[in-house]
C-alpha cells in the first residue's frame, strides 16, 4: 500500500466519523515523516481535511474516546 494511499484512507476515516482524532493525525504525520515529501494524491486529501475543519464538518478532538467502535474501523 502507498503512502498517499495510506494517508488518503486516514482523510476518509476522519471525514466518515466527523473528527480528526489524535491517532488519525498520528497516522498521517508518521505516514509524512517516513516519506520524507507529500505526494501529490496526500496533498489533495489534506487540503480536502482542512476545507472541512475550516467550514467546521470535522472537529479536532483531544481524545478518541468519543467514537467508540467507529475508532476501530481499520484503515
Amino acid at each position: 500500500m502507498g503512502s498517499a494511499f495510506s494517508i488518503c484512507r486516514l482523510v476518509e476515516k476522519a471525514l466518515h466519523t466527523g473528527a480528526l482524532t489524535p491517532e488519525i493525525e498520528q497516522g498521517i504525520n508518521a505516514e509524512l515523516s517516513r516519506l520524507g515529501h507529500l505526494p501529490l494524491g496526500a496533498s489533495e486529501a489534506l487540503e480536502l481535511l482542512m476545507y472541512e475543519m475550516d467550514a467546521g464538518r470535522i472537529r479536532l478532538v483531544p481524545t478518541s474516546s468519543f467514537c467508540g467502535d467507529l475508532c476501530q474501523v481499520p484503515i
